[in-house]
């Protein structure tokens, strides 16, 4: 997983400051920063062809399998990882490799990769650098569209809601998609139906983006598989289940987070439905614009942990409710703190599309 242009790529950066990215063949313009967190930025980026009369038979129209992916305007977006050690570079590359498993509308793809090697300087430590190339959607997240709306006391509609929860895990006949599409498995069913079935493990408002269409739903597309695995796990010790609970407090965002990760039985079977879980506080988050569990970090002696465990739902209060009763019940049903009890992906399809047919009419 080298670089052939590494050589190339610092070239650019020292010439340009950072202005050129080469990705493997391909040459990228930084346009801006989009956002950052951690060791990682996310940038706008153009690709550059030598002859834009060629440019679809060449560049990254000829990596690309899916054409629906290529960008019209050659505008992508380029997630930079700065790496320190060799755990990080594991982490990066199960990434990669994990992402390379899904192809799918509702899932954010992976266009290229390249991981290069790079000398410590003053201003950091890395010593690899990660490029990951992904379309771009600049209409921003659900969680910064659940902000604006909530800034001006504005909700989804119901429709809305329940059409943005349906793409994240839903096999619907989305209308978007065209009838050579139609049988396709949609979001996060297709990521549990894989064989073995993967969890996301970090579900959120954050992780899934938003485009706006006009006279549409807006289209939502999970992205971040950082901290996808696959979805069964045995717990038979004391040990595994601390262990399987320190991973969960690094890589699963604490108030979407399922009971069982927070504190796993020493003899437990793990599996999917902690996506229903996160799936089921992210519905609420659609609705409302904060995790259901959230209150609990505002009240003097709160606890986010005990909250979540006891499954402790505090609903808005007020005469006028923007949504129906049912969705309140939907939401509860996924909030199962025993997940035993909790419905399976199917389970959630079949009883969403209820929801639509009535709702949506």
């Amino acid at each position: 997983m080298g670089c052939s242009f590494s050589g190339l790529n610092a070239l650019y950066d020292a010439v340009n400051g950072g202005g050129d990215v080469w990705i493997n063949e391909n040459r990228f313009k930084i346009v801006r920063q989009l956002g950052e967190g951690g060791f990682a930025y996310v940038y706008l980026v153009k690709e550059v062809v030598s002859d834009s009369s060629s440019a679809l038979a060449n560049g990254l129209a000829k990596k690309v399998k899916d054409p629906s992916h290529l960008s019209d305007d050659r505008t992508y977006a380029i997630k930079k990882v700065l790496i320190q050690n060799n755990e990080q570079l594991d982490l990066v590359r199960d990434e990669i490799r994990v992402s390379s498993l899904f192809s799918h509308p509702n899932l954010l793809p992976l266009l290229d990769h390249t991981i290069i090697s790079v000398k410590p300087t003053q201003e950091g430590s890395w010593n690899h650098e990660a490029y990951l190339l992904f379309p771009v959607h600049l209409d921003g997240t659900l969680l910064d569209n659940s902000k604006a709306m909530t800034s001006r006391k504005e909700f989804f509609s119901a429709p809305d809601v329940l059409q943005i929860f349906r793409q994240e895990e839903n096999n619907s006949k989305l209308e978007e998609l065209g009838p050579e599409n139609e049988s396709k498995e949609v979001g996060l069913k297709h990521m549990h139906n894989l064989g073995p079935p993967y969890a996301h493990n970090d579900v959120k408002p954050g992780n899934v983006l938003l485009s706006h269409r006009k006279g549409k739903c807006p289209l939502a597309i999970l992205m971040d598989f950082g901290s996808a695995r696959p979805a069964r796990k045995q717990i038979r010790s004391r040990s595994e289940a601390l262990q399987l609970q320190e991973w969960a407090s690094e890589h699963c965002s604490a108030p979407f987070r399922a009971p069982e990760l927070w504190d796993c039985p020493s003899d437990a079977d793990i599996d999917e439905r902690t996506d229903i879980w996160s799936l089921g506080c992210t519905l609420f988050a659609i609705m409302y614009g904060v995790s259901p569990f959230e209150y609990a970090l505002g009240e003097s002696g709160g606890s986010l942990q005990l909250a979540i465990i006891n499954a402790q739902i505090k609903w808005p209060a007020g005469p006028k409710q923007p949504y129906p009763e049912e969705f309140h019940h939907f939401v509860t049903w996924m909030l199962q703190p025993q997940p035993a009890l909790r419905p399976c992906i199917d389970d959630i399809i079949y009883h969403v599309d209820k929801l639509v047919t009535k709702f949506s009419q």
